[in-house]
């Protein structure tokens, strides 16, 4: 699968999608194949603060439970609460299926992270 040149990504295989100080974030194609089926998710209320790094919620499959990080720090603003009925959304469309929307409070952190090219040169090492 191609990975979006638009978005950023972090080594723990999170995605952002940035526009104006506002970021979606997802996890990528390579963490739902290493999950296997999701289950279920954890997510934030709207209104949380995050700092980079921080765990903002879960992820469950029928192999493991993950921790799932924030790329940057800001505040959530949205959940993407569809996915507490549907977390396989997350297998299917791994790039789309967006699972918080932060207010971005640090945007030179943003500039941390790996583009689609280094995100994949990590997944080939």
């Amino acid at each position: 699968m191609a990975y979006p040149t638009n978005y950023k990504y972090t080594k723990e295989h999170e995605w952002i999608e940035i526009d104006n100080h506002r970021g979606r974030v997802g996890i990528t194609d390579y963490a739902q194949q290493q999950l296997g089926d999701v289950v279920y998710m954890e997510l934030p209320e709207v209104g949380k603060q995050l700092k980079a790094g921080q765990s903002f919620g879960t992820i469950e499959s029928v192999k493991a439970v993950s921790e799932l990080y924030a790329p940057v720090s800001g505040e959530v603003v949205e959940v993407n609460t569809a996915l507490r009925q549907t977390p396989e959304a997350v297998n299917k469309e791994p790039h789309t299926s967006w699972m918080i929307v932060m207010r971005v409070s640090e945007p030179s952190e943003v500039t941390g992270l790996l583009d689609a090219a280094q995100y994949e040169a990590l997944l080939s090492k």
